[in-house]
């Protein structure tokens, strides 16, 4: 017994760290321009930001906003949303996403978290369709207006949320855009501050004292998600991102999948799959052949705590 146990911890170390290496390859990936790299023709339907200066790769999300913004049909970040959804289904979500990345290693920080209950869950899992839906309805709508000639004053009225309504309040172009730029006009400040003499923990305090309330809203709602996401494992990823509910709708028409065994399942008795889950998907609910569900990321902790190995990816 005890060396099956142990087997299994090493399985499941083995497929963890597997997948924490991938994570960690990729967030320097899709970051690399500070190491050197050049920027790449791609989209992928992963929460970045269009004003991170360090990206490789696109936010097929921010440039679908942004496309709409200047009037031309977003065919390219649609295509890398459909291309990625029959592939790979939300997998991208469970291993290359960096803000995945970020919300996994928030996990770590405390060993017990939360419990959500099952009707709150299923509540809660509609707000990221809200927010898909209304990002939709506001670049769609000011993109429609414009290309009557009559959006200019819509335009106007948006402000910052005209060119990507979500990406201005997103806590991702908090982390990847917004914070960074501060500390680096304060790092590029300081030589200055030093040269005319002046208090340089006061000019740094009353600089961003100055910020406009935009700023705050956008730091308030970051810290949310980030103390959020230390109670409730990928909490973002379940509740609030677009991007899973985009990949979450287009999910039925996926190739990859899971298969439960039913010989080797032993359902009575045996929950460890919905347990490890941290997208809460019910596995033992779902029907034995391949399925798929629009909440699963394929992080494969299910497949790893299984202890008769009954559950396996499937492809196509």
């Amino acid at each position: 017994m005890k060396e099956t146990t142990s087997r299994l911890k090493n399985f499941v170390f083995r497929i963890e760290i597997a997948r924490k290496i991938t994570q960690f390859l990729c967030f320097l990936l899709l970051n690399a321009i500070v190491f050197g790299f050049q920027p790449l023709p791609l989209l992928l339907p992963v929460l970045h930001s269009i004003w991170t200066p360090q990206k490789t790769v696109g936010d097929a999300f921010s440039v679908l906003q942004l496309m709409l913004y200047e009037v031309t049909f977003p065919w390219l970040p649609i295509a890398a949303f459909l291309l990625i959804a029959v592939v790979l289904n939300r997998a991208t979500c469970g291993w290359v996403c960096p803000f995945g990345f970020i919300q996994d290693l928030l996990g770590y920080i405390k060993r017990k978290h939360s419990r959500v209950s099952s009707r709150t869950h299923k509540d809660m899992i509609k707000v990221k369709y809200g927010v898909l839906l209304i990002v939709l309805f506001v670049s769609g709508s000011l993109s429609i207006l414009l290309a009557t000639g009559v959006g200019q004053s819509f335009r106007r009225a948006l402000g910052a949320f005209g060119s990507a309504p979500f990406d201005v309040l997103s806590p991702s172009n908090t982390i990847f855009a917004t914070l960074p730029e501060i500390v680096l006009e304060t790092r590029y400040a300081i030589p200055y501050w030093v040269e005319t003499g002046a208090d340089i923990l006061g000019a740094i305090v009353n600089g961003i004292l100055s910020k406009s309330i935009l700023f705050w809203i956008q730091l308030a709602i970051m810290i949310g998600v980030v103390g959020l996401g230390i109670y409730i494992p990928r909490s973002w990823c379940r509740y609030l991102c677009p991007h899973g509910a985009a990949l979450a709708f287009l999910n039925r028409f996926s190739f990859l999948g899971l298969e439960r065994d039913p010989v080797r399942c032993t359902k009575v008795g045996c929950r460890s799959c919905v347990e490890v889950c941290p997208m809460n998907v019910p596995i033992l609910e779902l029907p034995w052949e391949k399925f798929t569900h629009p909440e699963c990321i394929y992080c494969l902790k299910c497949v790893s705590a299984c202890t008769t190995k009954a559950i396996r990816p499937q492809f196509p």
